[in-house]
């Protein structure tokens, strides 16, 4: 395995269970650092779904058989075999009890150690010397030939962390199609006006986010960067793709009733002594004056459709996660690249994008399973 993430952690612990010896090489010096990082605010391991409704909310549909085989079920009982429960939170989002990565990294990290799997850090693969596998390690150039491989190297966003997309011009020189990568579950870029730095730090709430058919109830927050948050994100991929971006901020009103309650507001007020008696929050009324100034007389039609003035999506590196990757015509019904037999591929270096909220974990976790269970068919 090239790749000590969850997908290639994954996909060592199915080859090592049927038996095989098993190297997996990371080139950082520890396993796994997106996955703790991502834990490090609440380990969302999961949604609690029904499979079809879960595989839904990813935009490769031929990824619906490894997300059936190992989907929010299989997840639950996977972290509860580490000795890591589980509870479900009101929106369906699945976390462990501790809350964190890092119990069930390390219970995990037991576990494949007893199963004999060999993890080798500040390895670095560095592409192909023949048929060889090339590394570059503390020892100095190894090389590695192994029976079969599986690449999980991640995508192309937080490099720091390891996933710096370094694979893609020594896969393409083999004949792999590879999507280019874009920003995912990222936040928009604002050109702020000065008056704007008083509120960075502070949230958008019940407001409901409009790109083109979406509409999506999810709290965001103003940054020095821009618009950043689970609902920005929830989003993020339609803005990316040209949808322009706009807030109710009254979902539960019709705007005949809005009207109506302005319309009882004195004559002559002021609009953002209105927007107080609405009952808006100080940053809230501050992003409305910023992008309509001056403010409309129809203060009704422009809360209950305030256009995103923005400058696109933040850069890929700051992206929770990317889009893009190897497509689907140059991989097998296992994962394995048409062009490199015995060489298998998961997790993020796959063409398939999903929100946040549980599923890229278990997209990760489901492709480095169905991978490493190929792997080990092609095996004599």
């Amino acid at each position: 395995m090239i790749g000590a993430g969850p997908a290639g952690l994954m996909a060592a612990e199915q080859l090592a269970l049927a038996g095989h010896r098993v190297t997996v090489t990371e080139a950082k010096p520890s396993p796994a650092r997106k996955l703790l990082m991502a834990g490090k605010s609440g380990l969302n391991v999961t949604k609690d779904e029904v499979p079809e409704a879960f595989a839904a909310h990813f935009s490769a549909s031929w990824l619906a058989p490894m997300l059936a085989d190992f989907g929010p079920e299989q997840v639950k009982d996977f972290c509860r075999s580490l000795g890591q429960e589980v509870f479900t939170g009101s929106s369906g989002r699945v976390f462990p009890v501790a809350m964190k990565a890092s119990p069930l990294l390390r219970a995990w990290l037991l576990r494949l150690e007893g199963l004999g799997v060999r993890l080798l850090t500040r390895w670095r693969w560095t592409g192909w010397q023949g048929a060889a596998f090339a590394f570059e390690t503390p020892r100095g150039p190894q090389l590695i030939r192994p029976d079969v491989c599986v690449l999980a190297l991640g995508g192309a966003s937080w490099s720091r962390l390891g996933s710096d997309a370094a694979w893609v011009p020594w896969l393409q020189a083999r004949g792999v199609t590879v999507h280019p990568f874009r920003p995912a579950n990222m936040g928009l870029a604002m050109d702020w006006s000065a008056h704007m730095a008083r509120y960075f730090g502070q949230p958008i709430k019940g407001a409901c986010l409009i790109a083109g058919t979406q509409r999506e109830r999810g709290e965001f927050v103003l940054s020095a960067r821009g618009l950043e948050g689970g609902g920005i994100y929830a989003v993020s991929a339609a803005v990316r793709d040209g949808a322009a971006l706009t807030l109710d901020l009254f979902p539960g009103l019709t705007e005949p009733t809005l009207r109506e309650r302005l319309a009882r507001m004195k004559p002559g007020e002021s609009a953002a002594n209105r927007l107080r008696k609405l009952g808006l929050s100080p940053p809230v009324i501050a992003l409305v004056q910023e992008m309509a100034r001056p403010l409309p007389a129809d203060l009704a039609g422009l809360l209950k459709g305030l256009p995103i003035r923005h400058s696109g999506p933040r850069p890929l590196e700051e992206a929770i996660s990317s889009a893009g990757g190897i497509e689907r015509e140059s991989l097998t019904d296992g994962l394995e690249l048409r062009n490199i037999p015995g060489t298998f591929v998961a997790g993020e270096m796959l063409d398939w994008e999903a929100p946040t909220g549980g599923y890229l974990l278990t997209g990760c976790w489901a492709t480095g399973r169905w991978a490493g269970r190929a792997a080990i068919r092609s095996l004599p």
